[in-house]
């Protein structure tokens, strides 16, 4: 395999290492969450009305604009504090369990904003969804950027963009089988961005034309699976004043999902990375 920095020697894996491999694997094979399954059966003529109030179009364009303001919203500099490191990409050399702890403040953080996002949208039922939804999204890529951070991983290329929509969808999966082709698709970004120099990576921004197309079709079907998953969460926060606890619960859930789908999808990069073998 062709690394775009210097070779790395492979290692073998500490023993805090293997814990998180083997939970990187569990995660993997855990089927989406189930309580938002059986939710979404139970509130489905509800989730049909948030569907018509936040339409899949609707979802199409904070799609295209919130991952670039869920990038610049991903601020550095208390991940460099909290990581003693001069450089984002100097995390790629510590511990990982130096990683794993930055990114456990990151991801209480975000819980407990998405809660209070959540309960204050949910208070105004159905309405409050249509200002919510696309917040939520936003939130949601901030969160992603902002763990990628934790670990090194800045980004700096559309394949970047890519990985980080696609922890999107693994979070937001309806099924074992959309989950699935999620982490293939992560795995091969990964793959792809492992044999790329840097030179050809400005080679490629420069000719990125031949790929747009590819992207817009990318960002449509991830819109239409998480309509239809976000909706399901939120459907019965259209109920006006009880919707906040809703609101609240549903957001926090929604958020700690899309965490741990990156904490979990960026900690395998960095193992991967870092030629760590498990044995």
């Amino acid at each position: 395999m062709e690394y775009s920095e210097e070779q790395k020697e492979s290692r073998k894996a500490t023993e805090y290492e293997k814990v998180e491999f083997y939970d990187i694997k569990k995660w993997e094979n855990e089927p989406p969450n189930i309580v938002n399954q059986t939710l979404g059966i139970v509130s489905a003529p509800v989730a049909w009305l948030a569907q018509k109030l936040v339409p899949q179009k609707a979802i199409e364009g904070c799609l295209n604009l919130a991952n670039a303001a869920g990038s610049m919203l991903a601020d550095t500099s208390d991940i460099l504090k909290d990581g003693n490191v001069a450089k984002i990409s100097d995390l790629k050399n510590v511990k990982l369990e130096v990683c794993d702890g930055i990114a456990n403040n990151v991801h209480n953080w975000a819980l407990a904003f998405a809660a209070a996002e959540g309960g204050a949208a949910g208070w105004f039922g159905l309405p409050g969804m249509a200002v919510d939804i696309p917040t939520l999204i936003t939130f949601s890529l901030r969160s992603i950027h902002k763990i990628g951070l934790c670990y090194g991983y800045e980004s700096i290329s559309g394949e970047d963009e890519r990985f980080i929509l696609n922890v999107l969808s693994t979070a937001g999966a309806n099924n074992p089988t959309e989950k699935a082709a999620s982490i293939m698709a992560m795995r091969n970004i990964q793959q792809m961005i492992l044999k790329t120099t840097w030179k050809k990576m400005a080679e490629n921004a420069a000719k990125d034309k031949l790929s747009k197309e590819g992207a817009v079709m990318a960002i449509k079907a991830l819109a239409k699976q998480l309509g239809i998953n976000i909706t399901k969460r939120k459907a019965l926060q259209a109920i006006p004043f009880i919707g906040a606890g809703i609101g609240a619960t549903m957001n926090a859930q929604y958020i700690n999902d899309i965490c741990w789908a990156a904490r979990r999808s960026f900690q395998k990069r960095w193992l991967d990375e870092n030629c760590v073998e498990i044995v």
